[in-house]
């Protein structure tokens, strides 16, 4: 078996390992190539303080490219007996290059090992998510544009109230898209701030260059104080969970949308038939299946930040093992909100659409206020002619001019979505990807 890292001359018991190792090993493999990256900048830096020879680090160098591309193909794993993720790569390292790869952790704790690993990992999740966020926008104000003259009803308290539109509907789900983007923008910009140098929390009395490792990372500043950046764990995966659930939140809204608009009693809109399943007894159904586990995704994502925060919080300054159990909560929810993106962008895609819902007469009364204003703009006091359409009602007397012509920013007529795609377009560009990305392949020499 392995030694740890830390291990003396006492030995834990199996049943005690297996309960303080818990899926760690599992948890680290989202977070292989991100530790050797990580490696890569420390011992960059070390050498540049007289730690590691040039040749030594041209060893290190050449044999963590070798780890990263591994990482990379998906075949990194954690060997039984291996504690974690750090213990495998310093291990693979000290098997090829022996007393040298034993120098790499010179300056550095486990503790700001993980830190650095989590904030690489969840930049680089981010930036994907935010791609994806990107895609469904996209899809959504095509359909808008594509739809913008089909009229549908628009509900209050579940009753139908007034005229809207397909071009209303989903557009008003890409601008909430656009200020979920704003969210994930306020965590990136947390998340990419350099850990690395902060050790255990009260840094290095080796005379560590954190500037450096913070160039070659691609961050846009570090952490400063030891102690805070410390204290970011936790703090990052709970902020960044919040953005995860304010996307999610909006998907999840329109998936719970899409189920009841397909249902024969609206019948506004049909779902693609690969995205339905049927029944084992009723051989007429076609279950909304994909939207419906989008939806409970999406609800059980919104509740991420509420389970991370109960893990960490009340905790004072310092480290604690309860962290380590934030990661079975954390790392997988960004492929969950993947996935759901991805499905959505496909069944918006090729959602089909009811152009001829209004004219069910279930639907008139919709056309109320639209009376209602055309009286009030000839010169009736508003609430005669409120009055005045209402007894009509009730006589029986109401018939409906089915023709709208709303024209300020944001209604039927004039859907501003040029004005939302320019804010996303803007909130995108807010987040300056390209940067991490040229120092990322500067530092695995893919220029």
């Amino acid at each position: 078996m392995a030694s740890k890292l830390w291990e003396k001359s006492v030995q834990m018991t199996a049943e005690i390992e297996r309960f303080t190792v818990g899926r760690d090993r599992e948890m680290d493999l989202y977070l292989a190539k991100h530790d050797v990256l990580g490696s890569m900048a420390h011992t960059t830096m070390l050498e540049t303080i007289g730690l590691l020879t040039a040749e030594e680090l041209k060893l290190i160098l050449a044999e963590l490219k070798e780890i990263y591309a591994v990482a990379e193909r998906g075949e990194f794993l954690i060997e039984d007996g291996v504690e974690d993720v750090h213990s495998q790569v310093e291990l693979m390292l000290t098997r090829k290059l022996g007393d040298v790869g034993k120098k790499i952790h010179s300056g550095r704790s486990r503790n700001d090992q993980v830190l650095l690993d989590l904030k690489l990992f969840t930049r680089t999740q981010l930036h994907e998510i935010a791609e994806e966020v990107n895609n469904l926008f996209e899809e959504l104000i095509a359909q808008s544009n594509r739809y913008k003259n089909v009229l549908m009803p628009g509900y209050t308290h579940l009753q139908i109230a007034m005229p809207s539109s397909f071009g209303l509907w989903f557009g008003a789900y890409a601008e909430s898209l656009a200020d979920d983007m704003l969210f994930l923008q306020a965590a990136y910009k947390m998340c990419n701030r350099n850990p690395l140098g902060s050790a255990a929390g009260y840094g290095s009395s080796f005379p560590l260059n954190r500037s450096l490792t913070t160039q070659l990372l691609g961050f846009d500043s570090m952490n400063y104080n030891v102690v805070y950046a410390q204290m970011g764990r936790g703090k990052m995966e709970r902020n960044v969970a919040y953005a995860l659930a304010s996307v999610a939140g909006t998907i999840a809204k329109l998936a719970f949308d899409a189920c009841m608009f397909n249902s024969q009693n609206f019948a506004f809109v049909k779902l693609p038939a690969d995205c339905t399943t049927g029944s084992s007894i009723m051989p007429h159904k076609k279950n909304p299946d994909v939207f419906e586990l989008t939806r409970a995704k999406c609800n059980k994502i919104q509740s991420l930040p509420q389970q991370v925060m109960l893990i960490m919080n009340n905790l004072p300054c310092g480290y604690f093992r309860d962290l380590q159990i934030i990661k079975e909560v954390f790392l997988p929810a960004f492929q969950e909100l993947k996935d759901c993106l991805q499905m959505t962008a496909y069944i918006i895609n090729k959602i089909e659409v009811n152009e001829h819902i209004l004219d069910d007469s279930k639907y008139d009364f919709i056309f109320s206020v639209e009376e209602v204003n055309r009286l009030a703009y000839e010169g009736m006091p508003f609430r005669d002619a409120y009055k005045k359409v209402g007894l009509d009602i009730e006589a029986g007397n109401f018939k409906p001019n089915k023709e709208v012509n709303h024209t300020h920013e944001g209604s039927i007529g004039n859907l501003c979505n040029d004005q939302i795609e320019a804010l996303m377009k803007a909130n995108m560009a807010g987040f300056q990807f390209e940067k991490v990305m040229e120092a990322e392949r500067r530092l695995l020499g893919r220029e």
